[in-house]
């Protein structure tokens, strides 16, 4: 819709009727080429004085303008070429600007304008205008298609960008439509077993989990987000798992004041704190600590969360399902600019680091 608005927006802003006839490009090319014969028709001797031969130039050159701009518009429909409508229509408009300026100079002064130097003049710029009008209009017809060739390809150029933006935001969409199940399904899971292992804490963990969902879920729908807002998420996540494991799960956040304001996808960061929760902590009988850090270097956004899990020998190499899937949603965030690694850490535990463009709202 966007794209069609914009190329309906060009139609639009095309000149019509006089304002199209007049353009300032066609004007000057006129206006230049009536003063260049105006003042050549001035060297002879025999000649009238400029100022008259030039009145005339500019008279029979406008009316040309005129004729050249007015049929290209009128008639709307024609069973012939419009550019044979606009060659003939010039040439008609200079025996009919001839005679418009003669008529202009018979009212300033009568006798001069039946004078033989002004008759002569009249003919022979009328001579001129045929012979060279025709052929203005076909360079200026050839330049205008041209133009028009132009102001077409930019349009089609929107037209496919917006296109190409609407199937990356489907595509965005679908991905973070993944990413909603994949989240709840474990969360719920968790919580599942807790009730099951009749744990007095279940209640309690519920009724967090209830409130944090409620934060949680309209964020999802967002194309963007804050970081600051994907830390109070995930700080909100870990206090929930903590309850859950309390002595088996530490964690620390450590953020670096700028990076608040910086924009991500949502569940950015905390598809990578429950990527450690779900596959670093959770299969370890002992636990582990979980730490992330936000910080700015050079104009990007670095993300690292280190947990003291099993590690990747443990869980295999893969990237699995909810990091290959926030790869995929970064890379279309940004345009191919960011990057997601995993590295294993001594003497256990898995290093994940993201980096991105840092852009602010």
């Amino acid at each position: 819709m966007a794209s069609a608005l914009g190329h309906q927006q060009i139609v639009q802003d095309r000149p019509r009727g006089v304002a199209l006839a007049f353009g300032w490009r066609r004007l000057s090319l006129g206006l230049g080429l009536s003063i260049l014969f105006g003042a050549a028709n001035s060297l002879p001797s025999s000649a009238p004085p400029i100022h008259v031969t030039m009145g005339h130039a500019l008279v029979v050159g406008l009316t040309a303008v005129l004729a050249f701009g007015l049929f290209e518009q009128w008639p709307v429909r024609l069973r012939l070429p419009r550019w044979v409508l606009q060659v003939v229509g010039v040439m008609i408009a200079i025996p009919l600007g001839v005679l418009l300026a003669h008529s202009i100079s018979m009212a300033i002064d009568i006798h001069s304008a039946h004078s033989d130097p002004q008759m002569t003049g009249l003919m022979v710029l009328m001579v001129e205008g045929l012979l060279v009008g025709p052929w203005v209009a076909v360079g200026a017809m050839l330049q205008q298609r041209d133009i028009f060739a132009r102001d077409q390809a930019l349009a089609f150029e929107l037209e496919r960008s917006e296109l190409e933006r609407k199937a990356l935001d489907a595509r965005l969409r679908l991905l973070q439509a993944q990413v909603k199940p994949h989240f709840l399904f474990n969360t719920l899971a968790n919580v599942q077993a807790l009730v099951n292992a009749g744990s007095p804490q279940a209640s309690q963990v519920l009724s967090n989990l209830i409130a944090y969902l409620r934060a949680a879920v309209p964020r999802m729908h967002s194309v963007t987000t804050t970081l600051a807002e994907e830390l109070e998420l995930a700080r909100a996540y870990l206090e929930l798992m903590q309850m859950r494991m309390p002595d088996r799960l530490q964690f620390a956040l450590r953020v670096d004041p700028g990076a608040s304001k910086i924009l991500c996808p949502p569940m950015t960061l905390l598809t990578l704190v429950e990527n450690a929760v779900h596959h670093g902590i959770d299969p370890s009988e002992e636990g582990g600590r979980i730490d992330v850090d936000v910080w700015l270097r050079d104009e990007r956004c670095l993300v690292r969360v280190i947990d003291t899990g099993v590690g990747l020998k443990a869980t295999g190499n893969g990237l699995g399902t909810g990091l290959s899937t926030l790869r995929e949603r970064m890379q279309l965030a940004f345009g191919g600019d960011s990057q997601l690694s995993l590295t294993e850490i001594e003497p256990q535990g898995v290093c994940a680091e993201l980096s991105f463009p840092a852009r602010t709202a």
